[in-house]
């Protein structure tokens, strides 16, 4: 298990509190949309659904303000937590964030020593073919088409990235995933771009081209981000007020 910023205590036996486990399991809740955006958050009925008592969720939830996953609406009487509504000015920033995140992860990728690297290269074209290939299907995927961007850019993190880059990566990465769950489908015929952008990534890296891996990482990302907001433009913004 890599290292996290979120605040997660071990047990002697190694498991993590209550807390952690409630805050982990709402946490994959939002991210899979299984708790819709702008749906409210009652603390005694998430308690009573995960059965366990109120403190360990109350931890669970301030965690998860603080990462953005729950956020206060003000009410009449008093203010309410509901889950994060999915805009188009939160996802561009999501995407910036994270392309700056695995854009420093590409440039360490890219001077990894010689062998290390040239392993990495051969995943990361088995992966993005893998993307091609289900981008030109008649059908095309979309959890295949989720599953494998994530690999590809998850497979140069993992194997480049720092304890805290890892732990920046492991709070901020989920968010933008809400996104690409909801708007999956929608997003799906713009793959293509990406797909290309993901091969200069690759040749980058090949190369041993630092900057030059970075800046392509940082542009796909930010590319994202526009086709995002065109298709949020589109489809509307979920969970809104």
């Amino acid at each position: 298990m890599h290292g996290s910023a979120t605040a997660q205590v071990l047990r002697q036996d190694g498991v993590p509190d209550l807390a952690t486990q409630v805050h982990r399991k709402l946490r994959s809740l939002i991210v899979l949309g299984q708790l819709a955006p702008g749906s409210r958050v009652v603390e005694s009925v998430v308690a009573e659904r995960l059965g366990v008592s109120r403190t360990p969720v109350r931890g669970a939830l301030h965690q998860l303000q603080r990462e953005g996953f729950v956020v206060s609406r003000e009410s009449s009487k008093r203010a309410q937590l509901i889950i994060a509504p999915l805009s188009r000015e939160d996802g561009r920033e999501l995407f910036w964030v994270v392309g700056e995140l695995e854009g420093l992860a590409a440039h360490l990728a890219a001077t990894l020593p010689e062998e290390p690297r040239a392993e990495l290269v051969c995943q990361l074209r088995v992966i993005n073919e893998g993307l091609r290939d289900e981008a030109r299907s008649p059908r095309p995927d979309s959890q295949q088409i989720f599953d494998l961007h994530t690999r590809f850019h998850q497979s140069y993190v993992d194997l480049a990235a720092g304890a805290r880059l890892l732990a920046l990566h492991e709070v901020i990465k989920p968010q933008a995933e809400r996104y690409r769950r909801f708007y999956s489908t929608a997003l799906g015929g713009a793959i293509e771009p990406s797909v290309r952008e993901h091969d200069l990534i690759i040749e980058h890296i090949a190369d041993g081209r630092a900057e030059e891996a970075a800046a392509a990482a940082r542009e796909n990302w930010r590319n994202a981000a526009e086709r995002l907001v065109h298709t949020i433009d589109l489809k509307g913004e979920l969970g809104g007020w």
